[in-house]
């Protein structure tokens, strides 16, 4: 007994003295990310990869539709999803919940917002509702402004709400960039335009805009107030529970993402730099994102991320 005591002691010590065990097992060290080119979801999902990268993972992050993103997460070909808005994408969202296949593990946001947009010089025009649009259709051109093909579901539902009176007219769509560039144009001239509009996001500084009402049925009430949660394929968290711990502590604020996208969209950064130079404004909140993570090889997650960053 007192052999084996001594033995158990021993490795005991050797253990606490040795290199300290992986904390998620090989298959977890490439994290395939997907965001769809939305800029709120490009700043977090490269603050997501750039901790991701300092903690020895090898993030892999996709350009995506959101239908294709969750088709993806239900195949598993895709691991994380940080873009989940309540409840603007519920519709998109409801099958792969009720099937089980995709999992929402982490509300990262609060304080957002999203629905239909004008210039503040038409909504003084007296488009306050989207049910005022149908009064001016020329001035509009029977055309709203969305975004990415696949991203403006709600858009075409309203046209084709009876209530509404919007037959006839066309959703255009582009990108987020395409999307700003065109509003941009309009007000420069003073011509009309409605469009997507969204907080975070820089546009809400640079350009003088009012959301419309009427859309509680589709966007939610509160002009589309919204939450943004993290999403991953179903049985990830118990896969790799490191990088899950890593997903429920990544929680962000709209002043942070107003400010790391204006470094994409105003200063041309790629993601990965804009999350940078975010962290590096504001180490302190790499405490309590990193709080019980470690490293892909189970150190000291806190030190290798700031190590990484040059803090």
């Amino acid at each position: 007994m007192k052999t084996w005591t001594g033995l158990l002691a021993a490795g005991v010590l050797a253990a606490a003295a040795g290199p300290a065990w992986a904390a998620d097992p090989a298959a977890c060290r490439t994290v395939r990310l997907a965001e769809p080119g939305w800029n709120d979801l490009a700043f977090t999902t490269g603050i997501a990869s750039v901790l991701l990268k300092g903690l020895g993972y090898a993030p892999d992050s996709k350009l995506l539709g959101v239908e294709v993103i969750y088709q993806s997460l239900k195949n598993k070909d895709l691991d994380v999803f940080m873009g989940y808005w309540d409840p603007a994408m519920v519709g998109y969202y409801e099958a792969y919940k009720k099937d089980g296949s995709v999992e929402t593990v982490h509300q990262n946001l609060e304080g957002a917002k999203y629905t239909f947009a004008v210039p503040q010089y038409v909504y003084d025009a007296g488009v306050h509702d989207i049910a005022d649009l149908a009064k001016f259709p020329d001035k509009f051109g029977k055309k709203m402004y969305g975004i990415e093909p696949g991203s403006n579901q709600l858009m075409f539902d309203i046209i084709k709400d009876p209530k509404f009176s919007l037959t006839g007219w066309n959703v255009v769509e582009s990108s987020e960039v395409g999307m700003l560039a065109e509003v941009k144009r309009k007000v420069a001239t003073q011509d009309w335009i409605v469009f997507q509009g969204w907080a975070p996001h820089p546009m809400n500084n640079d350009i003088k805009l009012a959301y419309l009402t009427g859309g509680d049925a589709y966007y939610g009430a509160d002009l589309g107030a919204a939450t943004v949660h993290t999403q991953v394929r179903k049985g990830y968290t118990q896969e790799c529970p490191n990088v899950a711990k890593l997903l429920d502590n990544l929680t962000f604020n709209v002043p942070m993402e107003n400010a790391g996208m204006g470094y994409l969209i105003q200063d041309g950064m790629a993601p990965a730099d804009a999350a940078t130079k975010s962290l590096k404004a504001d180490p302190k909140v790499l405490d309590a994102w990193l709080a019980g993570v470690t490293t892909f090889d189970g150190k000291d997650g806190l030190a290798a991320v700031k190590q990484s960053l040059g803090l």
